[in-house]
Parts: structure tokens; sequence; C-alpha cells
């Protein structure tokens, strides 16, 4: 009997909590379920959602209420009910709206009613946008994602149905999140969000960060900034009739005031615009309900639907606010099928809360100490969303499987699982590919998990004119050391076979969190020693691939080399406010090496190799010598804002640009180093989003040598140049300078890198070429040394490009040259712009 006493204990608990429920169902006419009617305490904000069967539930403190049930389109109802301490069923069956139509003349070429409407509801935007300058309310969220088809291949892999959580048909709740937040807000942009509660099936973070959707804003954010990065024109913008046509369908009577339903139609397809439905009351013109939908034919990214519903309610005299929200998610696209909803119950409105001083400090999200620890009975007593029987089903299964898990942490069982859980090697695998092994080992209360992983030998492969064919070998070897402690080694190894060199060497990287006066951070320690060969400028402006392109197949080697014998010593702190210090020392006992073939796939006499020495800077020698350098910099963005966990606080970003310092000094006559400098930089970068007018990226920099006794051709200051077709570094290169011809140990130096990135503005007005959804980008790159020595270049280009790629065609003002027009071709747009370094 004792080892029911838990389930017992659990059961009156949760029937306690639920003794005085009201619970039960709305459905219409037709004795169908309405999805996510609005449930309501007549004269509060307190209420409750159905859920997507219409059921509901609602936790009452014994007392006569007047319950309210409303849904968009059917009539509001409203039933006096006395709760006591049993539970009781209070069912809804809701009768469709007779729509009345005005007795409006319209002469030919007039406009429709619905005009008159919509700019009343547009000279009141502003009003209702500001009339609340300050309230907290309590926020309810549940989101779940179901996939409904699951291809059996993607892009050539296999994909395993049960990884992703799907059954044999590809069908399944691959996410299930529900989480209580208060918020706190004040005009213009101060909140705070605390998180009460949170869960996920099968454990982990759940979704506790509200949708906000305002469509009182002028333009209206996208739920992520990828989904629409310009926004989106609400239906009452102050320039929405630009955009929209409207068409009233007609009027009804709610509580003794007329709302109007008016159908929302985007005047032209490619723009960042809504259709649907969207409800105005009449005389005081404010937002009753919305039923809106975005789609991919209106600038809507990623997903191929987003419909958006929102039901009003009086919350203070005069004041309404967003009761409940939800969003509707469909995802079709490469064999997978996704849909999902985020429903959002908002209540306790107090729009007068009278925050003490500094209430609104850099936390803008904070987790409460047992937002995890919640049990069943404590969310089945607070959940005013009724779980379906498919979101019990995956709660039960998933946190079952979870607990299995962990209980079974110790066991052989689990440890030989995870091993023989892992794919065989393959003969492609060690020839393209590339090999990975996982390791585990049972460390006191946990599992540890290691890995191995080897470059393919085929992507091992290199080739340059120094060197020749190249073999290399190139391991990594990770350990989970515990306690956020990781260690990684990674050994080089490459032999020329036309000079006939061996390099090898071996970098040892360690990183550990530590906490420093209870503030957070992370220590990164790299060693490293050996033989290699590096890029005279140390920022590797071309890469082997394209090198060995342009090397095989046109006859140009960019590449210039050098060999050196090492040893690399490095710290870096990354601090809470994700500011980093990094303080290193290099030692390099360096040689030149020279070309050693002149192979090339096709030949061509007219064209010669150049010398593996910069021939722009043929003047400066370098001879075989040692340096030492020391190396500082710090980077830091000011306004960072916090999520704040239980232990530690994660920066989560700033409106404010982020800036370097760095600091570089050639020690002399220690350790035979014959250099001797002392350099500075300092730079600024940052993204800009003008919503509808696109986005603004700029990165400038500037600096020198303060001394400048001995500076060999490594230490030199290289402008990132790029001779190729392929570019990468946007922020960080100028698209047709070369790589050496300006490198510079002049006293000051400034460069500036600017990007304006339209995102379909412009684009979207081409017909036809709209839809490829192509867009615009423009901008200048430049340097200057002195009169003699500088550099402007131009550009205009097209991205997301099979949302990956990106085309520039650039014009280059050369000081030393003639100006120069080329064509560049690169990663940018919707998922190139995650590939693309552009710092």
């Amino acid at each position: 009997m004792i080892k029911y006493l838990p389930t017992l204990f659990c059961f009156f608990l949760t029937s306690y909590c639920q003794a005085n429920a009201v619970r039960g169902s709305v459905t219409d006419n037709k004795h169908q379920p309405l999805p996510f009617a609005t449930i309501l305490i007549k004269g509060t904000s307190t209420g409750t959602t159905t859920n997507a069967a219409g059921q509901y539930q609602l936790e009452l403190a014994p007392g006569q209420y007047t319950i309210v049930c409303q849904y968009m389109g059917y009539r509001k109802t409203e039933t006096v009910i006395t709760v006591n301490n049993t539970v009781q069923t209070l069912d809804f069956h809701l009768e469709p709206i007779n729509m009345q139509i005005r007795e409006v003349v319209v002469k030919s070429g007039g406009e429709d009613p619905a005009y008159a409407i919509i700019r009343q509801a547009i000279r009141k935007r502003a009003f209702y946008q500001q009339q609340v300058k300050e309230y907290t309310c309590m926020s309810y969220i549940k989101g779940t994602i179901g996939m409904k088809g699951t291809p059996t291949r993607f892009m050539g892999q296999k994909i395993d149905k049960k990884d992703i959580g799907v059954d044999s048909t590809g069908k399944g709740m691959i996410f299930l999140s529900e989480s209580v937040t208060k918020i706190s807000y004040r005009l213009p942009d101060k909140m705070k969000l605390e998180v009460i509660s949170s869960r996920k099936s099968g454990g982990g973070f759940g979704l506790s960060f509200p949708a906000f959707i305002s469509f009182y804003d002028n333009n209206v954010a996208a739920v992520i900034t990828q989904m629409g990065p310009r926004g989106y024109i609400s239906p009452i913008a102050q320039n929405a009739l630009s955009y929209y046509k409207y068409k009233l369908e007609g009027e009804f009577v709610e509580d003794g005031i007329t709302v109007n339903k008016i159908l929302v139609i985007p005047r032209r397809k490619q723009e960042p615009l809504f259709s649907g439905y969207i409800f105005i009351t009449d005389k005081d013109w404010r937002i009753h309900s919305t039923d809106l939908i975005l789609t991919s034919e209106y600038q809507l990214e990623i997903m191929d639907t987003l419909r958006i519903r929102q039901t009003h309610v009086p919350v203070a005299h005069d004041v309404w606010r967003v009761k409940d929200q939800v969003m509707y998610m469909s995802f079709r696209k490469f064999g997978f099928a996704m849909e999902g909803n985020f429903v959002n119950v908002y209540s306790d409105y107090n729009v007068k809360p009278a925050f003490p001083p500094k209430y609104f400090d850099n936390v803008f999200l904070k987790y409460d100490t047992a937002f995890d620890k919640k049990n069943i009975p404590y969310w089945d007593s607070i959940r005013p969303v009724p779980l379906e029987e498919a979101e019990i089903k995956d709660y039960h299964e998933k946190d079952s499987t979870a607990k299995a898990n962990r209980d079974s942490a110790f066991s052989r069982y689990t440890l030989d699982s995870l091993q023989q859980k892992q794919k065989k090697v393959k003969v492609m695998d060690v020839l393209w590919g590339g090999v990975k092994h996982n390791y585990y080992f049972r460390r006191d209360s946990a599992i540890e998990h290691h890995e191995l992983r080897v470059k393919s030998l085929v992507k091992s492969l290199k080739y340059n004119t120094v060197e020749g064919l190249v073999l290399a070998i190139e391991p990594t070897a990770y350990f989970n050391l515990g306690e956020e402690r990781n260690l990684r080694v990674t050994p080089f190894v490459r032999y020329g076979l036309s000079n006939t060199h061996l390099n090898a060497y071996t970098q040892i990287d360690y990183s550990s969190a530590s906490q420093i006066k209870k503030k957070y951070g992370h220590n990164n320690w790299s060693l490293a020693g050996g033989k290699r060969i590096s890029q005279f400028n140390q920022d590797n402006p071309i890469d082997n691939i394209t090198n060995e392109f342009y090397t095989l197949l046109l006859k140009e080697n960019y590449m210039k080399l050098y060999e050196n014998w090492f040893g690399h010593l490095q710290y870096s702190r990354t601090f809470q406010t994700n500011d980093r210090f990094t303080a290193g020392i290099t030692y390099e006992n360096r040689n030149p090496v020279v070309n050693t073939t002149d192979f090339v796939i096709f030949k061509n006499d007219n064209k010669q190799f150049t010398p593996n020495h910069p021939y722009e800077l043929a003047g400066v020698p370098f001879n075989k010598h040692t340096a030492l350098v020391l190396d500082l910099s710090f980077r830091f963005q000011p306004g960072q804002q916090f999520v704040e966990l239980p232990d530690r606080k994660l920066p989560f970003g700033s409106k404010y640009p982020t800036f370097e310092i760095g600091y570089s000094k050639g020690i002399p006559n220690v350790v035979n180093s014959i250099v001797d400098f002392d350099k500075w930089n300092v730079s600024m970068f940052d993204r800009m989003n003008f919503k509808l007018f696109g986005e603004f990226r700029y990165r400038v920099s500037a600096g020198g040598f303060i001394t400048a006794g001995n500076v060999q051709l490594p230490d030199y200051q290289h402008f990132n140049g790029n001779q190729t077709f392929y570019n990468m570094k946007y922020l960080n290169s100028f698209q047709l300078a070369p790589y050496y011809k300006y490198s510079t140990t002049a006293p000051f130096y400034t460069t500036a890198n600017l990007e304006h990135h339209f995102n379909g503005l412009l684009t979207n007005k081409i017909p036809l070429f709209n839809r490829l959804k192509w867009n615009l980008v423009i901008g200048a790159n430049a340097f200057y040394v002195n009169g003699d020595n500088n550099y402007v270049e131009a550009f205009a280009g097209l991205e997301n490009i099979l949302k990956m790629f990106r085309v520039d065609v650039v014009s280059g003002y050369q000081s030393q040259d003639k100006t120069r027009i080329g064509v560049r071709v690169g990663f940018g747009g919707l998922f190139g712009g995650l590939v693309s370094f552009n710092k």
C-alpha cells in the first residue's frame, strides 16, 4: 500500500486544486467545437481560452460570477453561475452573428463604407498606442508543433524518424511547451519578463517569451526577424490606405457597441502585408478583434502561412487590451510538412502599477529559481487552456522516457547502447564525408561524452605553388571534462609532394566556466606549437579551395606563404556582459619559401605564376628571422541586456554598436627576436534595422604604427583584398583590391565598410521579377592611408538568390592603378547570411 501513496497524494492534490473548477466546451449551432474561444469573468481580465477541441477549464473561488463566452463571428453569450466546492460543467453553444449591412448608397466610382471607418481608426491609432503608459499582466503560453510529413532523405542524408520524434509514417508532435510569465512594461521600450514556471515535453527550456503583436503599431514586427526582417504594415497604419483595399462586410451589436467587420485586401503582392479581417468598434474606433494572415506571397519567409487571431477586451475604464492571441503556422518545404499553434492568454492586467525606481534594469528576462521544478498538480491547477489528448500523450511518453534515461544513467546497458547506436564508418566517409566517433564514459553521477573527428582525405588535399599537392591529416579530439570544462586537441600534419617539406604542429584548447564575485564568465586557454605554413596576411584573405581553383585552372597563385617554427600561448576571458579580453604571445622563427611547381590543368603559355614573395612588395625584403609578438585586445558592447537564470546571467543583446580595441607589440632582443614595433587599432560595427526601409550594416576602423623600428612583412597592416570571384568577409574586406598592394607601416590609416540591405524594398515593385524574392543590396568600402595610398569601391548586387547566394557588381577606384569593374559571388540572404563571415 505504501508504494501507492505518492500516486494517491498527487490524485488528492489534483482534486483539491480542481475543487472549484468550472469546465465545459464551446460549440457552434451545429455542435462543432470552436477552438480558442475566449472565456471571461465579466468586468475583469480573468479568464481562459478553449483548446483546439473547444474545451476549457476555469479555476474560481466560491461565489457568484457572470461567465462571458465570445468567439469571432459568433454572438457573445453570458451565463450567471454560482461556484461552490465541486467541479461544475458549463457548456456554451454560440449562434453565428447575423451581420447587418448598412444602407449606404455607393455611387459609381465611390468608395466602400469601410474606408470611412478605417480613416477614423487611423486617426485614433496613435492614441490607443500611447494610451497605457505602463502596465503589468500575466501571460500563459502554450506552443505545439506537429510533423505532418517527413521525407526519407534530406540533402543525401537518411533521416532517422525516431531521432526527430515522429512515428514510422513521419507524423508526430515534435514540440510541446507551456509557461507562465509576468510581463511588466513602460513606454516607450522598457520591458521586464519574469518566468514563474516553464515546462517542455521531455525536459529542457520551454517557450517563455510572449509574442507581442500590436496592430496599433505602424510596423508590426514578425515573431522571428527572419520571418520578415522588414516587419509588416498594419491595416490601420498611418499610410495603410496606400497599401490596402477594404470592404465592409457587415456590423453587429455587442454589449451595446456596434462592431464593424472589415475585409482587408492587399493592393499588391510581394509587399509585407496582411489579408483577412479586422473588427473595429463604432464611435470610439478601437480594435475589437483580428483574424489576419501572412503568406509567402506577402514577404513571409521560412513559413508558408502565419495566421494571427486576437481578441481585445476591456481591462479598465475605457481601456482595452489583448485578452488572447493565437498564432497558426504552417511549413511545407523539402518534403517536410509542419503545423503549429501558439496560444497566448493574458490576464490580471494592472494599468497603474506604480513601478518603484530602477525597476527596469538591464535584466530583460528573469527565470524563477524553481521555474522548471513545478509538478503535474501545479500545472493542472493553473493551466487556463486544457490539454488535448495528443498533448497529454506526448507529455507522458517523452517525460517518462527522459526519466528512464536519467534513472538508468549508471547502467552498463546505457553505455553499451550509446556505443552501439553509432553509425559504422564507410569508405565514402573516409574519402569524402569525414569520420566521426563518440566515446562514452561514466564519471560520478553522469556520463561523459568525448568525440573524435577526422576530416576526409579528399577534403584534406590542398594545392599551392610552394608545396605542390599537399597530403594532410587533420583529426580533432573533443573531451567533455564535466562542470562546463572542455578540452580540444587538434594535430595538423601536412606534407608537400613538390617541396618535400613536412609541417606538423598541435593546438590544444581548454575552456572552463567560472564565477568572479557572482558574475559568470568563460575562460579560454590556447597552446600551440610546431612547424607550420602561414599566409603573410594572418587574416587569411584567400581560402584553400578558392586558391586551388585559381591556381590549377586559371594559373593565378594569389596565396603567398612563409614557413615558421612557432609557439603560441593565448588567454581570453568572455565576461558575463559578453565583453571579451584576449592576451596572447607568439614566437615565430620565420623562413622564406619559393614556388617549386608550375603544374596547371589547362596550360597557358601567355601567363606566368608570380613569385611567392608578394610582387607588390618586391622592395620589402623577407629573410629568415625570429619574431616575438605580444597581442592584446578588448571587445565590448555597452547597454547589454541580460537573461537571468537561477545560477547565472546570459547576454541577450544591445541596441548599441560593438567596439574593439587592439594593440600589438613587436618585442626585440628576446629569444633573438628582431621585430620592434607598436601597432594599434580600434573598430566599431553594428547592424541597424530600419524595418520597411531595410537594414544598414557598417564597420569602421582606424589604426596605425606608433613606432616602426623593425616591421617585417607578416607584421604589416594588410588590407583584406580580393582578386577572385568569391567573397565571404563582406564587412571586413575590399572586393576588388589587390591583396598586398596597399600594405603599410604608416602611423595612421582608416577603413570603412558600409552596406544597405533593402530586404525586398524596390525589387518587389518589378513585375514577375518580384516573384524570385531576390533583394537589392548596395554599399561602399574604402580605406585611406595618405594621398598616394587610398582606395574606394562602390557596389550594387542581388542577394537571397535561392535563399543562399549573393552577386555583386563592383567598381573600384584605386590610387595606384586604373579603375576596375568586377563581379563577386558569395553567401547572402535568408540562410546565406548565417554562413557569411561579416566580421
